[in-house]
């Protein structure tokens, strides 16, 4: 403290001067993230969510490649997430990577739109005729297509890796209040992501739908250069964490370091009656002088005997200088370790929700859509899920975890991990249940002999409903769980990487979406038989392939169990 203002050591305003407490982060600064993330959400979803109609409609792509294409964008753009959060925590600061992405994202939806809206620039439309089939978009214009979605795509990624890490930012991890603040955050982050994407499967498909894709693609552009204005007036009030130099190259370091030492162990009998005398935990930090994220001294650390091989790397140094660790290195990279199969356990999660924008869309276009006098999009038809979690977040709040304190007597009430496996449980039921939707819908195709036919089913898409909303729960429980799981234990030098595995699984889990359909083709027309996923959905076995996500479901979660039964918290002192 200097003249009177505490400052936040290792934090910057936005003009590069000392943040100061009272003054610089807190609700207000999280409160402009959580605006920002409204306007961010509406703009990815509005095109997400319908994209497979775009593809297969207007640029007359065949039905399984439109679902592989959609599966690889929305799977490249939570991808991109990890290299925004390795830029936001290695060389910029989440503020700059934010502005930098969003600016990406607002290029590419100026191509889309520009590609909407010129016929020259799209491929001829069908012609019933058989002599005249429909043209899929080739050549110069397929170019700019996919030009115009992997540019959107590379700019969501540097959103989703730098904004929740820079709202989670502003609070003071210090302090009880602090940490709760940003629990409440991450729940009204999930909040503000189903406003915007209620706006987007409602208005912004509906506009697709009757007006024109110009007129969708020109609402996200407008959206997303909102969120860019509206980011840049909450600026006086943002503290910015300082880059702290690449996290991969720590992690790299020790995994390198334990094992030179180790193979050099093994390439000297003479040392290893010394090393074996050695007891790990009496190894104590060699960098005291490190500062954590309030800028106070790290007290001295022992080893710890979990994965114990990495304890050599404190030895690196005997070995080469450039390999030398400290204690916290050591362990900083422990943590990371004991969350990855957490991370790789809700990956089949994400390859189940990616069917939302893929298949349960092209399920709800073959069926009736009327309410009245209103056709609804096939597209709008997350507004279930969206609706309920919009309404289960600030519930979830103010008065399950609070109940849920009381009983427990812990600060947390409910553990991510917990939150984790409640999303994991309604994936599997909202997969059992996509199955059983269709294979009522097959039986009313079949009595109305519509197996050949594009006409409407006679029953109502509200059947298809059922999925979206256990799977949209399921995404509530899992992402905001797993948003503030990453946060929480995470190294501070860490958290935006860290952060951005929550959007990397879905990435993962779209890009598994992308490659089971083509198997499962492959493996169904084994002795002749008509693949389960071909271009005609009434005569698809789509019921089977949603019954192999249930039992590929079902075995991840209890391995999901086996792990997380013996994860212990390094946010809550249990770091053994």
């Amino acid at each position: 403290m200097q003249g009177g203002v505490s400052k936040w050591e290792g934090y910057a305003d936005w003009r590069n001067r000392a943040a100061v407490k009272g003054r610089h982060g807190g609700m207000l600064a999280a409160s402009f993230v959580l605006a920002v993330e409204v306007l961010e959400n509406l703009a990815f979803l509005a095109n997400a969510s319908n994209l497979v109609i775009y593809l297969t409609k207007f640029m007359h792509l065949p039905l399984s490649r439109a679902v592989s294409e959609v599966s690889a964008f929305m799977a490249t753009s939570f991808l991109f997430a990890l290299v925004g959060g390795f830029l936001s925590d290695a060389f910029f600061s989440t503020f700059t990577i934010f502005l930098i992405s969003a600016s990406i994202e607002f290029l590419g939806l100026i191509l889309l739109t520009i590609q909407a809206r010129s016929p020259s620039l799209k491929p001829p439309p069908c012609v019933s005729s058989a002599a005249s089939p429909c043209e899929a978009v080739t050549g110069s214009k397929a170019t700019l297509l996919f030009l115009g979605l992997y540019v959107v795509a590379f700019g969501i990624g540097g959103i989703k890796g730098s904004l929740p890490s820079h709202g989670a930012e502003q609070f003071d991890d210090s302090t009880p209040n602090g940490r709760k603040q940003r629990s409440t955050f991450f729940n009204y982050f999930v909040f503000c992501l189903a406003t915007g994407g209620l706006v987007a499967v409602t208005f912004v498909a509906w506009l697709e739908d009757n007006v024109g894709w110009e007129w969708g693609f020109g609402a996200s552009t407008v959206s997303i250069f909102l969120s860019i204005l509206l980011f840049l007036s909450g600026s006086r009030f943002y503290k910015n964490k300082d880059p702290r130099g690449s996290p991969l190259t720590i992690i790299f370091k020790v995994l390198l370091a334990a094992c030179v030492v180790g193979c050099s162990r093994k390439s000297s009998s003479d040392n290893d009656a010394v090393n074996n005398s050695v007891t790990p935990t009496n190894h104590l930090v060699t960098k005291e002088d490190q500062l954590d994220e309030e800028g106070e001294k790290r007290t001295s650390q022992s080893l710890t005997n979990s994965l114990r091989f990495l304890n050599r790397a404190v030895e690196g140094k005997t070995v080469q200088r450039l390999l030398e660790c400290s204690v916290h290195e050591v362990e900083d990279v422990k943590v990371v370790l004991k969350v990855l199969p957490i991370f790789i356990c809700t990956i089949m999660l994400n390859t189940c929700l990616a069917q939302l924008s893929t298949y349960s869309v092209k399920q709800a276009q073959t069926m009736n859509r009327k309410i009245g006098n209103l056709t609804v999009p096939a597209a709008s038809l997350p507004v279930f899920p969206i609706v309920f979690m919009m309404i289960l977040a600030p519930v979830y709040d103010h008065l399950i975890i609070p109940f849920a304190r009381r009983v427990t007597k812990s600060e947390m009430g409910i553990s991510h991990l917990q939150r984790i496996g409640v999303g994991l449980l309604l994936s599997i039921l909202g997969t059992a249940v996509a199955a059983l939707v269709e294979i009522k819908r097959k039986r009313v195709v079949a009595e109305a002999g519509l197996l050949d036919s594009q006409e409407t089913v006679p029953i109502s898409f509200l059947w298809v409903a059922f999925q979206y909303l256990f799977l949209g729960s399921a995404d509530l429980f899992t992402l905001a769980g797993l948003l503030e799981f990453f946060f929480t234990e995470a190294p501070s030098s860490m958290r935006s990487l860290a952060t951005s595995l929550s959007w990397g699984s879905l990435a993962l889990g779209y890009y598994q979406s992308s490659a089971i359909v083509p198997i499962v083709n492959s493996v169904s027309q084994i002795g002749g038989n008509s693949p389960w996923l071909g271009e005609n959905i009434n005569c698809n076995r789509l019921d089977l392939y949603y019954w192999l996500l249930c039992g590929l479901s079902v075995v991840n979660f209890l391995q999901y169990l086996f792990f997380a039964m013996r994860y212990k918290y390094v946010s809550t002192g249990s770091r053994k």
